[in-house]
């Protein structure tokens, strides 16, 4: 696949605005929440934090994925969250104050999980891992200053202008979303005659990852106990990840194009995976409120 401004310049602003987005929307409140729920909290951060790369590893060795493919795969289960996942936990009836939460801390910890488990998979993967130059601390400082420096400055600007950040907030949702699909769409087009092949390749890979991980965090968080709502906002955290920073890592950091494959197969899938979830476990609750209201 070609990588080329899109992917070199235009895919890290426009990030980096998608993170203000996300800024915006986000109070202190929204840290402190944690305390708060520590339970659905914590599980949340394992899922997606612990499990979510375990089940990407397990994808990868029963896909039977080599080289890049197999560091962009884990690479997209290293990037879990995002303003997506908080979109669909809303869509979905979940606990969005969760969501938002648990999307708030994870974007504090990734600038620094993300380069170290991707170095790591990279001498894992590759065969001449030294092919690829992957400075840990730069990454790390490239990764803040895309994401964290964004989303600080965003809630610098809803704590001085609450007024201006609800006016911006929902536009630059909107804008992050339409932005995926652009990048996804020039991409396809620009590599058109062996996209189908590329498909086959990662999109069983990327889809299996996407409905492993949605079925195991929202039973994990029915075996805890979590309420309905919670449990619904579980199996979406964990279950969709961030293809826009996946893109930005394997894409522009790492320059690799191949690497970037499970990403963009994924971000065609996910929202209708997501769709379906919502529309399940609604319908689910549906009937057993129907049930609830003949007894």
């Amino acid at each position: 696949m070609q990588a080329d401004i899109f992917i070199q310049i235009i895919l890290p602003f426009s990030l980096f605005i998608i993170m203000l987005g996300m800024g915006l929307g986000l109070k202190a409140d929204d840290f402190s929440r944690v305390v708060q729920q520590p339970k659905a909290f914590t599980i949340g951060i394992l899922c997606q934090m612990v499990l979510l790369p375990l089940i990407g590893y397990l994808v990868v060795i029963i896909f039977g994925l080599k080289q890049e493919l197999a560091v962009g795969l884990m690479i997209l289960a290293f990037c879990p969250g995002g303003t997506t996942s908080n979109l669909m936990s809303y869509l979905a009836r979940g606990d969005v104050a969760l969501s938002i939460s648990l999307t708030a801390v994870v974007s504090l910890l990734t600038p620094f999980t993300i380069p170290m488990l991707t170095a790591l998979m990279i001498e894992l993967f590759l065969d001449n891992p030294q092919d690829f130059d992957l400075p840990v601390l730069k990454t790390i400082i490239q990764l803040m200053v895309i994401t964290v420096v964004p989303v600080t400055l965003g809630m610098f600007i809803n704590f001085k202008s609450p007024q201006f950040s609800a006016r911006a907030e929902r536009p630059i949702k909107i804008f992050s979303i339409l932005f995926l699909f652009f990048i996804i769409a020039v991409l396809v087009f620009k590599n058109r005659e062996s996209m189908v092949h590329f498909f086959v390749q990662a999109g069983a890979a990327s889809l299996s990852l996407n409905i492993l991980a949605l079925l195991a965090g929202f039973f994990i968080a029915k075996l805890a106990g979590l309420e309905k709502r919670q449990t619904i906002t579980m199996g979406i955290e964990v279950g969709i990840q961030n293809g826009t920073v996946a893109l930005l890592v394997s894409g522009t950091l790492l320059g690799n194009a191949l690497m970037a494959i499970p990403a963009v197969s994924y971000s065609l899938i996910m929202f209708v995976t997501g769709a379906a979830f919502a529309w399940l476990v609604n319908r689910s609750r549906g009937k057993l409120k129907t049930m609830d209201s003949s007894e």
